[in-house]
């Protein structure tokens, strides 16, 4: 490949590496074709796109990007950069599950909110539930307090209320 194809294409990681909401470096060794376009599909889906790069272009593309935690890895063997924009737990998940399948696809790491993770890291975002179903969980944890309150409140303004209809009815029998 010539140099300035090479600057072009360095060029062009980087900005794929700057405009994404999360980067997934992945091993896909002994994948067939059949089954890294079935994967291609199964993340386009997710709104993520896979590129199989040469580890020394991903280097030089963060390098060049400011992305010093990616750029100081140590990558080997194949390489494919999974990215894209919206919710990574989504995209951990399926190339957890591709993982399941076809043991060749497993993360090597991941940057996400500028800090790089490691494999596991990216399998333990896979684990978590789905972003809408924590945002819910969050809800309910700051809900609860509130609903706790006004169930004491009510409690007190019921015992309130038995109090006095009984007053009241002791001041009629009587």
């Amino acid at each position: 490949m010539m140099r300035v194809e090479k600057a072009q294409m360095v060029s062009d990681i980087g900005e794929t590496m700057k405009n994404s909401d999360f980067l997934f470096l992945i091993t896909y060794k002994g994948l067939d074709v059949a089954q890294f376009s079935d994967f291609r599909n199964r993340l386009a889906e997710q709104n993520a796109d896979c590129c199989v790069l040469k580890n020394r272009l991903i280097l030089k593309a963060a390098e060049l990007n400011g992305l010093d935690d990616i750029a100081k890895m140590e990558l080997q063997g194949d390489t494919a950069l999974v990215s894209g924009k919206g919710d990574p737990g989504i995209v951990a998940k399926t190339i957890a599950a591709f993982g399941k399948e076809a043991e060749a696809v497993a993360p090597k790491s991941g940057y996400l909110d500028g800090a790089l993770l490691s494999g596991d890291d990216v399998k333990v975002i896979a684990d978590l539930p789905s972003r809408e179903v924590l945002l819910s969980q969050l809800i309910g944890v700051i809900q609860a307090p509130a609903r706790e309150f006004v169930t004491v409140l009510n409690a007190k303004a019921t015992e309130i209320l038995n109090l006095l209809n009984a007053y009241k009815n002791k001041l009629e029998e009587n």
